[in-house]
């Protein structure tokens, strides 16, 4: 199988060195930085392109059988549907905005099979929540929080970033839907902040992030809600940031320039958030499941705790994210899973011999989940 990975950043690389193992791989950027690095280190074929053209990026996937996406948000939603229009199998990380069930008519028309938040959250969290789904008599309470930080904690903001900038500022702005009592309730993005005791780390936060995204067509319960995590204090900072308007993307005349005061302020943050040459990151993710199961309640908890791989000097993140990705690929590429149009992960999750097959892969990788089950009643 011939396999084109859009996207050579932290996460896309990881993805394609990963799938290089089995199959024959060309990633494609735009920056010829980064493919010189993958090209020389890695030994990938690489394609310099433009990925935010839609007729080059028909053009470039065209001699492909399966297509990687794994761009930044803002570039997500276009990729996906120039890839469906170019009637090529995908599997998508792209955290865009836009519902992607838009396209599942394309797809369908088109017989394509296409894959989208294959990441490990969202992805993750959702193969997990679709699995018991399909096992449970009555879904009731849904609870995921996720994220990713830095071992070491540097002030003011004790945060690095693993991937574009503009998506984590994207998720800091974004209301936030909810599902609770059974209804679809909007919140604040940073709003509701909790701190929770997690084990090899102490306390973190957690706040409203817009992170259920499929999941609010797809699933039924009670209650849905998805948060991210990061070091205490840090969602007040960025909550400062956001209101005095230094995440806005409305132009604003400085200096007789038209200037959009998010693109400023990705310029400052981006020293202060990019890790350095081999720092090392954490991730960290609880899914809380309870619902019926043989008329009894209770409740299934999944916790990863995983690490910056010292060995192949490859970030906790990217991994996670990347090798989730590269399994989902594998899948597709057995042909254990064929149902064309849009897919989210809670649909393959639903398919035990998937879910199987996707978490017996990560294992391999010393991607590990400690899975708990309580009985409620």
């Amino acid at each position: 199988m011939k396999i084109i990975v859009l996207g050579g950043g932290l996460v896309g690389g990881v993805i394609a060195r990963d799938l290089k193992t089995d199959f024959d791989v060309t990633i494609a950027d735009n920056s010829k930085q980064k493919l010189k690095i993958l090209k020389n280190n890695f030994l990938l074929k690489t394609i310099f392109a433009d990925l935010s053209n839609q007729s080059s990026i028909k053009k470039i996937v065209k001699n492909f059988d399966l297509v990687i996406g794994a761009v930044p948000g803002h570039l997500g939603f276009n990729l996906l549907k120039s890839v469906i229009e170019a009637k090529k199998n995908i599997v998508d990380i792209s955290f865009f905005p836009e519902d992607a069930f838009k396209l599942d008519k394309l797809a369908k028309k088109n017989k394509v099979i296409a894959i989208v938040d294959s990441g490990i959250a969202p992805g993750g969290n959702n193969l997990i929540i679709g699995y018991h789904y399909s096992k449970m008599e009555r879904l009731k309470n849904v609870e995921c929080y996720v994220g990713g930080l830095p071992l070491l904690r540097e002030p003011p903001f004790e945060y690095k970033i693993v991937f574009s900038v503009v998506d984590v500022i994207e998720e800091y702005t974004r209301p936030s839907r909810i599902i609770k009592n059974g209804k679809l309730i909007i919140k604040d993005a940073l709003s509701d902040i909790e701190l929770h005791d997690f084990q090899n780390i102490g306390l973190i936060e957690s706040f409203n992030t817009d992170g259920l995204r499929t999941l609010l067509k797809t699933i039924k319960a009670k209650n849905i809600k998805e948060k991210t995590l990061r070091y205490p204090g840090h969602a007040q900072k960025m909550k400062i940031l956001s209101d005095a308007g230094l995440f806005s993307k409305k132009e604003v005349l400085i200096n007789g320039k038209l200037i959009r005061p998010l693109d400023l302020t990705v310029k400052l943050l981006l020293p202060k958030w990019k890790l350095k040459s081999r720092e090392e990151d954490l991730t960290i993710m609880r899914v809380i499941v309870d619902g019926i199961e043989t008329s009894k309640l209770v409740r299934y908890q999944y916790d990863l705790f995983d690490r910056f791989d010292k060995n192949k000097n490859i970030t906790s993140m990217a991994r996670t994210t990347g090798y989730f990705c590269s399994t989902v690929a594998r899948l597709i590429a057995k042909k254990l899973y064929n149902k064309t149009g849009i897919s989210p992960l809670e649909y393959i999750g639903a398919n035990e011999k998937c879910f199987n097959f996707i978490f017996d892969q990560l294992s391999k990788k010393k991607i590990n989940f400690e899975v708990k089950k309580i009985n409620l009643v």
